[in-house]
């Protein structure tokens, strides 16, 4: 990673929020000449500046990824883009659902459009496991913004730039997470909302997240989606484990503290799924994260892909049955408890 990103000018998307601003954290590591942080978050992104005073590599523009002009300006002189920016709560995009079209969607086109204009060298899309089998506005505009990123890589032509994408799970201690929802409740000494008690979840640490996306962008080929390999939890569990961790924090019997039932929100699965059935038979695994490649449109690619795997690329093909939160193992709630605390999440 030093060798690949240092003297490397970089524009992170969404660089003011949770996944964006460790992506720019993570990557001051290996020395690359600047950072273009770009978000329409001007509070976040003062914020940021504050935290990073001491790094004269950072550059911070406001802007929108609706906007086709300004971000022709901020990717021009550009090596790799790492695409962050969305909207990114169920709710809000079941209520709003164009708006997250068009910056889910239509955003991450006018990027793509801008990084072939540009020629960059490399193009991550980050995305979520609501994207597979998605029955929310949410999973269907992150899906899209997959299936353009992915496309991309086949009609690009003679232009150099490498498209991946990257799909998560639940990214404890990001911007309300249900982490830091928790969190608040016990500070407040409850009662703590759960949605149901067989909702499950997967979830993993920032920094892991942040890891892929870097290790991503250096292996991909092109027409990638990169999966970490996570854990799950049942999210009544979780609530439990981070009472007996916190309550004590604030002064409260972890005994004392109520739970409620809020119900399922709408457009809100009960469980997830981190690769559809159709995508697993075209799926291969690293020691830390599952790579599917594009198997629809293409088969010539497919073959080419399998065969640059065997010269250069430590991948193994795999078959799962399912990959779903509710169907492997759920972490009890010492082990939760240690995940927390080893990701020092635990934070007061």
């Amino acid at each position: 990673m030093k060798r690949y990103f240092k003297n490397k000018i970089i524009l992170v998307t969404g660089g003011s929020g949770s996944i964006g601003s460790e992506i720019v954290k993570h990557l001051l590591k290996y020395n690359p000449k600047v950072i273009r942080v770009f978000s329409n978050d001007e509070n976040a992104q003062f914020n940021l500046r504050q935290q990073l005073r001491e790094y004269d590599n950072i550059r911070y523009l406001l802007g929108d990824v609706r906007d086709k002009d300004r971000l022709n300006r901020a990717i021009s002189g550009v090596d790799i883009l790492f695409h962050a920016a969305a909207f990114k709560h169920v709710p809000a995009c079941e209520y709003n659902p164009f708006e997250a079209v068009q910056t889910n969607v239509i955003g991450t086109q006018n990027l793509i459009d801008a990084a072939l204009n540009a020629n960059i060298e490399r193009f991550v899309t980050i995305s979520t496991d609501k994207a597979t089998n998605p029955i929310n506005v949410l999973g269907a505009t992150k899906l899209l913004a997959e299936r353009l990123t992915i496309s991309a890589d086949y009609y690009k032509g003679h232009h150099k730039t490498i498209f991946c994408c990257v799909r998560f799970g639940n990214v404890l201690g990001s911007r309300g997470s249900v982490v830091e929802v928790f969190k608040e409740q016990i500070k407040r000494g409850g009662p703590l909302t759960i949605t149901s008690s067989n909702m499950t979840r997967f979830i993993m640490n920032i920094l892991r997240a942040v890891d892929l996306v870097l290790k991503a962008t250096i292996h991909s080929i092109g027409g990638e989606i990169f999966i970490l390999k996570m854990p799950a939890v049942r999210i009544d569990t979780l609530s439990k484990a981070m009472v007996e961790i916190y309550a004590p924090k604030h002064g409260y019997d972890p005994r004392k503290i109520k739970f409620k039932m809020s119900g399922v929100r709408s457009g809100e699965k009960f469980y997830e799924e981190l690769m559809t059935e159709h995508e697993m038979e075209y799926l291969y695994e690293t020691e830390n994260m599952f790579v599917l490649v594009p198997p629809t449109i293409f088969p010539t690619y497919v073959k080419r892909y399998e065969t640059t795997i065997k010269k250069c690329l430590n991948y193994k093909r795999i078959l799962i049955p399912m990959y779903r939160s509710d169907k492997v193992h759920l972490l009890s709630i010492n082990e939760i408890k240690k995940l927390l605390k080893g990701w020092e999440i635990v934070n007061v």
